[in-house]
């Protein structure tokens, strides 16, 4: 990155400009390496100690910017939150289901096909009321892409799924871009260019591990090769897609633990009282408190889980996590 690169992107707050663009690129450099070269360390202390806090963070900053009035948004919110909790619910009683009806191959497919129709169309119809409350974007074209995505979820059910948790870590970095634009609008051409130090440490760790051997091991080892789609992607090393996937993962919990609360110091993220839905009224401040407090012990009983039994926490964290993800779609929508 050129100097002449850097003093455009930081404009008149140079000093500050300058910080950002150094941590940032320290981070992703650092996660890099430890994703490439511990993998499996750096994934199971990264989900232990980052997994909680960063689910706390991101529940309190979908608090600090939901409107203390729906109004118009009422459709769009209901919509919203009614997907997340019956697409969250299905999913986690889906495998429970079929195990029990000693289901065939065939049906778990079609399963998790059918889920993720249902995703698919719900996303669409958030994307289609949103479009109708801003007259200025015109988004006839979701239905012709829902139904698109919805032939490729029955030709490739679970790789869909897989794309999910690939794609997922990625969508913080979106999310990051609206803040900035929103609080720091002065380093957000330099966050651009850091961004393109992701790509290239992905190549790196590829060049590096494409043709390294499986990692083979314990259950914890076989449940986080899983989750990184080893089962479905035979053809790639399994050290490979650990790798990548710890890589994205941690950044993802960067954003949402180092970068988000450092923003968060120009917004109302850590002022409950002055949060939309905190001005509301005194017993709504008080009930955000009291529900963030209850997150929180949440997370150290989580923390307890992991310590107990870290395989099977792991498994139920990244089932229910489906929440926090799901969840970033209205958020998301709404901010455009």
């Amino acid at each position: 990155m050129s100097t002449t690169a850097i003093d455009f992107a930081v404009g008149a707050d140079r000093p500050h400009g300058l910080m950002f663009g150094t941590c940032t690129l320290s981070f992703v450099i650092l996660t890099a390496a430890m994703a490439g070269f511990l993998p499996i360390e750096f994934s199971i202390l990264s989900v232990f100690l980052c997994a909680g806090p960063h689910n706390w963070v991101e529940a309190r900053y979908f608090l600090s910017r939901l409107p203390a009035r729906w109004g118009r948004l009422r459709s769009f919110f209901l919509l919203g939150f009614a997907g997340v909790l019956v697409l969250t619910a299905s999913f986690a009683a889906m495998p429970l289901v079929l195990t029990l009806l000693h289901a065939e191959t065939d049906a778990w497919m079609s399963s998790y096909a059918a889920w993720n129709t249902l995703l698919a169309l719900w996303i669409a119809a958030l994307v289609y009321l949103r479009s109708t409350q801003n007259p200025r974007r015109d988004w006839g074209w979701i239905w012709p892409a829902a139904f698109f995505v919805i032939a490729l979820a029955w030709m490739w059910p679970m790789l869909w799924g897989l794309g999910l948790v690939y794609l997922h870590p990625l969508v913080a970095l979106w999310i990051l871009d609206r803040e900035i634009r929103r609080t720091r609008p002065e380093v957000r051409r330099l966050y651009h260019l850091c961004l393109l130090a992701i790509p290239v440490c992905l190549a790196l760790i590829w060049w590096r591990l494409a043709g390294a051997p499986n990692l083979v091991g314990d259950d914890l080892l076989t449940r986080i090769t899983q989750h990184a789609g080893s089962e479905l992607l035979t053809g790639v090393s399994s050290h490979c897609l650990v790798a990548t996937h710890t890589f994205l993962e941690v950044v993802h919990y960067g954003v949402w633990l180092i970068a988000i609360p450092w923003l968060g110091k120009k917004s109302n993220l850590w002022n409950v009282p002055h949060m939309p839905l905190g001005r509301r009224s005194l017993t709504w401040t008080r009930g955000i408190q009291v529900f963030l407090l209850l997150s929180a012990a949440v997370v150290v009983l989580l923390w307890l889980c992991f310590a107990a039994n870290y395989p099977i926490t792991r498994d139920v964290y990244f089932t229910l996590a489906l929440v926090h993800v799901l969840a970033e779609v209205p958020f998301l929508l709404r901010a455009l």
